[in-house]
């Protein structure tokens, strides 16, 4: 029997609080920290992802080069229930839209493109045909 795996994604920010307020709002998370350092947010009581500042602390130096632009290189997918209510926060938020709503073909699954406050590109995802419920 594989080993049960919990993945809590940690992206580097340059405004913790703000981002934190962006993915609550578009995604319904709930902070579970809190601060202007690090976040922990989570949805249904479970960390799903976790938010840091650049900034070195007691146990690490910086998590990330400053001289990369934040997001590089990396999608940020999410899978939620409600895609209409999300697209739909994702304009109140007046996020920027890479690619309008529309149906993955391979994935067969309908899906927009967003990029948040950072830069890092968010793929809000309908339900997949993939995942058994």
């Amino acid at each position: 029997m594989a080993p049960a795996i919990w993945p809590q994604l940690m992206l580097v920010v340059s405004d913790v609080e703000a981002s934190s307020r962006f993915y609550c709002e578009l995604l319904g998370f709930e902070s579970g920290h809190g601060g202007d350092e690090y976040e922990q947010l989570t949805h249904d009581g479970e960390i799903v992802m976790q938010l840091h500042d650049n900034e070195p602390d007691d146990d690490h130096g910086p998590l990330a080069d400053a001289g990369t632009p934040m997001g590089n290189g990396v999608l940020v997918w999410f899978e939620v229930a409600d895609f209409d209510g999300a697209v739909e926060r994702a304009t109140r938020l007046q996020a920027t839209i890479v690619r309008e709503p529309h149906i993955n073909p391979n994935a067969k699954q309908r899906e927009t493109w967003v990029r948040d406050p950072d830069g890092y590109l968010i793929v809000i995802a309908g339900p997949s045909a993939y995942r058994p419920r």
